[in-house]
């Protein structure tokens, strides 16, 4: 959106003049993402279906990933993990309206996730003294101001989301402890365990682990279909290639992994950076940036459908019957059953995540 149309709408809200604002007086976004700029500075996006960029509001450091407000055109916008700092959007007038600010002994893995009603937002968030996950409480009316947290149910937990229709979140703790001395440094290696845990009113109700053998794969990211059904991508820690890096769970039930073949394993290089499902649940789409790779998943069988090299890839997001992808070298690719359609915008460096609104 041009500054004058947001500074012309910032008027008129001022004003009282205008009804509230919607995410389509923001040039009705389907997806939010954070980028770098060939000067070095660093924005945060709105991009409609059509693949056009919608807007571009700057931001005060590299961001990672965003959460966008279910009904407002509001966004924050997390700094790239370990940071202390996330910026709320208001993506019609380009303002930010609060900066949150992780408190002390606290820092954020740049993810978060709104309640159903949008009236509290949820950060995950490292207690690096203890060395354990905690989810960070926000209260969105009181002006994002912080009124608690409580235990993630493991270590490093990195992407939160909400199940469909229910203020359920489930998270991805990664297994890694980290601490601001060390930078991004892992400290726990060899007695790392990843989970997904599922909390309901700020209580651990589920979790799911991983069998021993694969106790050095760190549960990163997650999608949610409709039906609650939840797919998660991995990052190994250990030596040599490892035979999946993508599973489904459903609760109450084990972690179902997708294998793959010792080729289609070596290939993604032990990295999934992003997972998304198509609107209906049918396929999963899985990211690997290091190893230029995106995997299409059949999701009732568990299969691998289709590979598609695209540079550095790494966000990627839903559509009806396929996906939008992004990559760090500025492609937008939409990916839909076989067709795929690429734009490109080349002064953009897409960061690691594409979040649907």
């Amino acid at each position: 959106m041009h500054s004058s149309r947001r500074r012309f709408l910032g008027g008129l809200l001022a004003a009282g003049a205008v009804p509230v604002p919607t995410w389509a007086d923001a040039g009705a976004p389907a997806f939010v993402s954070a980028a770098g700029r060939p000067d070095g500075s660093f924005v945060l996006c709105g991009i409609a279906r059509t693949l056009d960029i919608v807007f571009e509001i700057p931001l005060p450091a590299r961001g990672h990933a965003a959460a966008a407000h279910p009904t407002r055109p509001e966004a924050v916008a997390f700094a790239r993990r370990p940071g202390t700092f996330a910026v709320v959007i208001n993506c019609v007038t380009g303002a930010a309206k609060a900066r949150l600010e992780a408190p002390d002994g606290r820092h954020f893995y740049g993810h978060g996730a709104f309640s159903q009603g949008g009236d509290i937002l949820y950060t995950t968030e490292n207690d690096y003294e203890a060395g354990r996950g905690r989810i960070g409480i926000w209260d969105v009316a009181g002006g994002y101001r912080r009124i608690g947290e409580f235990d993630s149910g493991g270590i490093g937990p990195h992407e939160i989301k909400r199940l469909p229709h229910s203020d359920t979140l489930v998270v991805a703790n990664g297994g890694i402890d980290t601490h601001p001395d060390s930078g991004r440094a892992k400290l726990n290696i060899p007695t790392m365990q990843s989970n997904l845990s599922y909390l309901e009113g700020g209580r651990v109700v589920e979790t799911a682990g991983l069998p021993r053998a694969l106790q050095k794969n760190s549960i990163r990211h997650l999608a949610v279909a409709q039906d609650g059904t939840v797919a998660f991508g991995m990052q190994w820690q250990g030596e040599g290639a490892v035979g999946a890096l993508v599973g489904q769970h459903r609760r109450t039930e084990a972690l179902a992994l997708i294998a793959t073949t010792p080729e289609q394993a070596r290939a993604l290089d032990g990295y999934i950076g992003s997972v998304a499902f198509t609107a209906d649940g049918a396929r999963i789409a899985a990211t690997s940036p290091r190893g230029n790779l995106l995997h299409l998943y059949g999701a009732a069988q568990g299969v691998l459908e289709a590979a598609v090299d695209i540079e550095d890839v790494c966000g990627a997001a839903p559509l009806e019957e396929g996906f939008v992808v992004t990559s760090g070298t500025g492609g937008i690719a939409r990916i839909a059953g076989a067709q795929n359609q690429q734009s490109r915008f080349a002064k953009y460096a897409w960061d690691n995540h594409l979040v649907a609104i």
